[in-house]
């Protein structure tokens, strides 16, 4: 058991922002097009985040067109670039799954959280 916790320390990425439910972020995740590489940005409300670990994930939500988009990402993938915290959102649930019935801009505002620092 110790050398698997071990390998999974050495997969897990150091460079991780801290976000939460209800922060707007920017998900940078590479997509592979035929022989070439590109980054792809997925810019969304986090409505939760499940597992520990090498397993972590989160959920990233938008309205595209109309129409409520969701898309899981793994935290510690080598297709996921990097994750910018664009807006933080003060929630007091740990999952959103309230917004998936919300039609409009109340789908998508949120109230804004002060930081520690700030004041």
């Amino acid at each position: 058991m110790n050398v698997i916790n071990k390998i999974e320390r050495e997969q897990m990425k150091t460079d991780v922002p801290d976000f939460g439910p209800g922060d707007t972020v920017n998900v940078h995740s590479r997509v592979v097009e035929g022989g070439k590489e590109r980054i792809q940005i997925y810019k969304g409300i986090v409505i939760g985040r499940q597992g520990a670990g090498i397993n972590e994930g989160f959920t990233v939500r938008k309205i595209s067109n109309g129409e409520g988009v969701e898309r899981t990402f793994h935290l510690h993938s080598p297709k996921m670039a990097k994750v910018e915290v664009l807006k933080r959102g003060k929630v007091r649930r740990a999952r959103l799954n309230y917004l998936r019935s919300r039609v409009g801009k109340a789908a998508t505002n949120l109230k804004s959280r002060e930081e520690k620092g700030e004041a």
